[in-house]
Order: structure tokens, then C-alpha cells, then sequence
């Protein structure tokens, strides 16, 4: 098999983790219950490793899920380039100001991670990645002649956008308590990762899963193996194959790929290009708001203050940072979601309280009607409805205020609203 491709970068330190060292690290590993859920699906028949590039021993794909679960990687720093392909509509622009808008505070704060990081969801990005232990770790976007940071440093969480010198500041305990409320990892929901992503995706395997292990890689310098992850008789899903590139030595996901079930290019393509294990320097979570930068205080963020000492006001609401979730295989969501099905099929579910379905207007004038352009009219026994697709995600807004989404088809959509109502 082919191995595959990277970015040719070589510029990597080659530093091992010692097994002996197994730190309390559970948010940087697959749950256990994953390792449980693997034996039981992924069959008794081993899948080896026995064709590609590393020449690497055998290993089945059971085995290679329970190195994953294992890793007890705590220190790395890297270059991720994530490429998202959802198909969606080219809107000029407006859609940063849509998600600036849907921000959760109404401060519009363009450092408010929670809509930063959504734009991600389109294009191709470059991410610098580093992480020392559960209380350190950063992310910064690299952009044109700008750069976006989402610092978590002890007690702190900040983000900081360089092109309009904002700054917003949470603490670490609120963003957790967060994550926990909407069943998520870490700091937040929104993933960076390959191994963020590779842990969404292993927790979606059960009895209608294929895993197996397809070869090897080499993915920035480093040996790997490939993890095939394939839903099979589960027809309402637009998953279809899902490649893990695994770190022989380390366990930890190095590239990530997911194609949709209509074929075609990738939906998502993330991996690193460049990777170290070694101790990131401890000034590289030091963060100090600049002089003169606008501050915007999350939710119970203890009051912090600016440069001129005075306490800012809370905004009301949490950023979406670090770590696996709503994204782009369906985890998190709005308060009181409910899941429909279950594995591939899953369709999460809330009312948003609106009659009416889209809303109508906006400040830019008639939202509902241009989003209607977008979608798709349905109807059913729940009513008539909305639908908004892409190459991976899918959405139902109802008439009556409904919502229905997933990485699920149209139809399969349309089927649950009916049952739900």
C-alpha cells in the first residue's frame, strides 16, 4: 500500500516517550471503554499490518486501538495543516460575520474562541500545536500577516487575535465546567488535532464498524501505521472511510482522513507536517494582554484585569477551545440536545424555542430568506422543514423551531423528525 502523503517535512526531532513513564494523562487517550467497544466489533480475525512503507511487526487492529488508548504522550510541539472540504457555499465573507454574530456573548470579540476556531470548518489552515502536561497547552492559526492564539496556562485560558489586538480571558475551571455540561473533553469542543479527531471517530465504532489496520505510513518523519476505520450496514450515514495514521512508537494519531460516502476528494484532512516530543520551553504559555488591547471576560472568569487594572465585565458565555467535539463529527451541541439512534446514525436534536423556522431578519436584512437559498424545502408528518447540506453534515430546521443534525443523509433526517414527533 502506499503510504501516505506529507508535506516532505523532515524537520523533526526524533525524542522517544518512555513506556515506563504513564502519567495521569485521560485527556490525551481514547476512554477506556473505546478499548472495550473495539474487542467487541472489531472481530476475533486479526488485520495485519503486512504490506507498506516503514517495514514495521505485525500488529492487529485491536492492538493498535489499545496503543492509541495508551498513549501517554503529555509533551509534544508541531505544525498541523488541517484542509476542510464540506462543499459549502462560497458566501463573500458573510460567513465570519455570521459566526462572529452567533459568538454565544454578543460581544462579537473576534479573539472569542468560540467563534474563532469555527473557521476552521472551511479552507485549508496552519496550526502551531504545543502542550506540556494536562495545564499547558496551546494552539495558534497562523494567517496572513496575523495570527490567532488560544493559550490555556494553569488557571488561565486566553485567546488573542493579532489583527484586531483583542484579547479574550476565561478561567480554566469555567471552561471545563463547560465542557462537562455538554459531555466534552478538555477545554472545549472544538477539534485541532489528528488525535482529537481520531478519538470522535472511535467513539462512534460499534457492531455496524470495520477496523482494521492497512499498511503503514511515514507522516512527518515519523513511522506509523494506518488504522482503517469503515461503516458497514449503516446506510443513513455520509461517513465512509476513515484513515488513522498511529505513531508506532508513541500511540499517538499523527494524521487524520475522512471521505465521505459519495466518494471524492476528503471532507478532512488533518496531520502534522512537522512534530517533537520534546519539552516545549516554558515561555511558550506565557501570555501577557498588550497594552492598549480590548479585554473580554468570559463567564465567571474571576474578574482578571487589563493593563489599566480595572476588572472587565463578563461577557456570559464560554469560548469553544481546546479538544474533541461538536466539530465536524457531531459531538457537543446546544443545551438540552437530545441524541437520536446511535453509532453512524446518530442524530442530535433540540428546539430552539422559534417559531417560524430561519429566522427572517438579521442586521444585514432578510437572513432567512438568503440561508433559505441553501437549503432544501421538506415536509413530513412533523410539518414542513428546511434542510441544509454538505458533503459530511447535515441539518433539518423545522417550521416549528426544530433541529435535527448529523453526519447523517437528507432522508435520514426527515425519518427522525417524523418518529420524534
Amino acid at each position: 500500500m502506499a503510504p501516505y502523503e506529507s508535506d516532505g517535512s523532515r524537520d523533526v526531532e526524533e525524542t522517544d516517550v518512555p513506556h515506563s513513564r504513564r502519567r495521569k494523562a485521560a485527556r490525551y487517550a481514547v476512554p477506556a471503554a473505546v478499548v472495550g467497544v473495539a474487542a467487541a466489533t472489531i472481530g476475533l480475525v486479526p488485520a495485519l499490518a503486512d504490506s507498506g512503507d516503514p517495514d514495521l511487526p505485525k500488529i492487529t487492529a485491536q492492538q493498535l486501538v489499545q496503543k492509541i488508548a495508551e498513549s501517554d504522550v503529555e509533551q509534544l510541539s508541531g505544525t498541523v495543516r488541517i484542509n476542510t472540504d464540506l462543499g459549502l457555499p462560497d458566501l463573500g465573507g458573510l460567513e465570519s460575520g455570521l459566526t462572529s454574530g452567533a459568538a454565544g456573548d454578543g460581544s462579537g470579540s473576534s479573539a472569542d474562541p468560540s467563534a474563532k476556531l469555527t473557521e476552521l470548518a472551511s479552507g485549508t489552515h496552519t496550526l502551531r500545536v504545543a502542550a506540556d502536561g494536562p495545564d499547558r497547552q496551546k494552539v495558534s492559526v497562523i494567517e496572513s500577516a496575523a495570527e490567532y492564539s488560544l493559550i490555556h496556562n494553569g488557571e488561565d485560558v486566553w485567546g488573542y487575535d493579532s489583527k484586531s489586538d483583542a484579547v479574550y480571558h476565561e478561567t480554566a475551571d469555567t471552561a471545563a465546567q463547560d465542557g462537562a455540561r455538554h459531555g466534552r473533553q478538555g477545554l472545549g469542543q472544538t477539534p485541532a488535532t489528528p488525535k482529537d479527531f481520531a478519538e470522535q471517530a472511535l467513539k462512534a465504532v460499534d457492531d455496524t464498524t470495520s477496523v482494521t489496520v492497512d499498511g503503514t505510513a511515514q507522516v512527518a518523519g515519523r513511522d506509523a501505521y494506518k488504522l482503517v476505520v469503515k461503516p458497514q450496514h449503516a446506510s443513513g450515514t455520509t461517513v465512509g472511510v476513515i484513515s488513522v495514521a498511529v505513531d508506532a512508537k508513541t500511540g499517538l494519531p499523527l494524521k487524520f482522513t475522512l471521505t465521505p460516502a459519495s466518494g471524492g476528494a476528503a471532507v478532512l484532512d488533518v496531520g502534522f507536517t512537522r512534530i517533537s516530543f520534546a519539552k516545549p520551553a516554558a515561555d511558550t504559555f506565557d501570555f501577557t494582554p498588550p497594552k492598549g488591547a480590548k479585554i473580554t471576560e468570559g463567564k465567571d472568569a474571576g474578574g482578571a484585569k487589563g493593563e489599566d487594572g480595572k476588572t472587565r465585565e463578563h461577557s456570559g458565555d464560554v469560548p469553544q477551545g481546546f479538544g474533541p467535539g461538536a466539530g465536524l463529527l457531531g459531538g457537543g451541541g446546544a443545551d438540552g440536545a437530545k441524541v437520536l439512534g446511535k453509532g453512524w446514525n446518530s442524530i442530535a436534536t433540540y428546539d430552539t424555542g422559534q417559531k417560524g423556522g430561519i429566522p427572517s431578519s438579521s442586521a444585514g436584512g432578510d437572513l432567512g430568506g438568503f440561508l433559505g437559498s441553501f437549503g432544501d424545502k421538506v415536509s413530513g408528518t412533523f410539518g414542513k422543514g428546511t434542510v441544509f447540506s454538505t458533503r459530511l453534515i447535515n441539518a433539518l430546521i423545522t417550521d416549528d423551531g426544530k433541529v435535527y443534525v448529523g453526519a447523517v443523509t437528507k432522508d435520514a433526517l426527515v425519518k427522525a423528525a417524523d418518529a420524534a414527533h
